[in-house]
């Protein structure tokens, strides 16, 4: 994945801030809690497959345990996240990828979650930035929380999709919760670009933690290589996985 032209073309080539320093940041440990009582449909927001679990999996295993309605808006198809792969084309990738979605829902205990693919492009999505804000606000219908990537984590696609949430959230008048995933890579703690006085901690029970344990691992094809050359690379690698084995998330409200 390309973040910007400062960094690494391939985040899985640079070790990024190790999950330890963030673990010996007390700020992180003192966040304000997370409330999520009272909500009773969710429409969540991915740029890609796997960011709806890598993000908020805990979250949305703890509302799907309360019965609450969730909505999955999957931005892209996830179909360049190898480009130039020697074992699987892009349509290839995109067919894998759904499936590896729909079995990380199910882990979450969310298999009933609807899933609402739109097939914009990967790693393009700043170009329908507009058309995806004026869709947003109708494809939320009645959620009364939506959840999106943080407009300032460091990818382009989460970029562009964190800022049209955020307008269909002020359009709509919805809570928006705004999660991070690349942050916890490329940023460190006390970064002054984060909006850290806007961040919320959400407590995962121990299920809810094992179940997104186990979602994280259906998406093989960003775990593992897909094949044995560069360009079949792990695009997630265990330093970036370990931010998401916490026994919390962390979103801006």
């Amino acid at each position: 994945m390309t973040t910007d032209t400062t960094r690494s073309s391939n985040p899985a080539e640079d070790t990024g801030t190790p999950e330890a320093e963030w673990r010996r940041w007390p700020e992180l440990g003192q966040l304000p809690h997370l409330d999520l009582r009272g909500v009773r449909e969710a429409a969540v927001v991915a740029p890609h497959p796997d960011d709806e679990t890598l993000g908020f999996g805990g979250g949305l295993a703890l509302l799907a345990a309360n019965g609450v309605r969730l909505r999955i808006i999957a931005v892209t198809d996830g179909e360049a996240s190898h480009p130039g792969s020697t074992v699987f084309t892009g349509d290839q990738l995109v067919v894998r990828r759904a499936a590896e979605r729909a079995n990380a829902l199910a882990a979450l205990g969310a298999a009933d979650a609807e899933v609402v693919r739109l097939g914009l492009p990967d790693s393009g999505v700043g170009e329908w930035e507009t058309a995806l804000a004026d869709r947003l606000p109708d494809l939320c219908g009645d959620a009364d929380v939506c959840v999106a990537p943080w407009e300032g984590d460091p990818h382009p696609d989460h970029e562009a999709v964190g800022r049209a949430a955020a307008d269909c959230a002020r359009t709509r008048g919805t809570r928006l919760l705004s999660y991070p995933v690349w942050t916890w890579h490329w940023s460190s703690p006390g970064d002054a670009s984060v909006p850290w006085a806007r961040a919320r901690r959400l407590g995962l029970s121990r299920d809810a933690r094992c179940r997104k344990d186990a979602a994280i691992l259906c998406f093989g094809t960003q775990i593992s290589p897909i094949g044995p050359e560069a360009s079949d690379r792990v695009v997630l690698e265990p330093s970036m996985l370990a931010h998401f084995a916490r026994d919390f998330e962390v979103v801006f409200a």
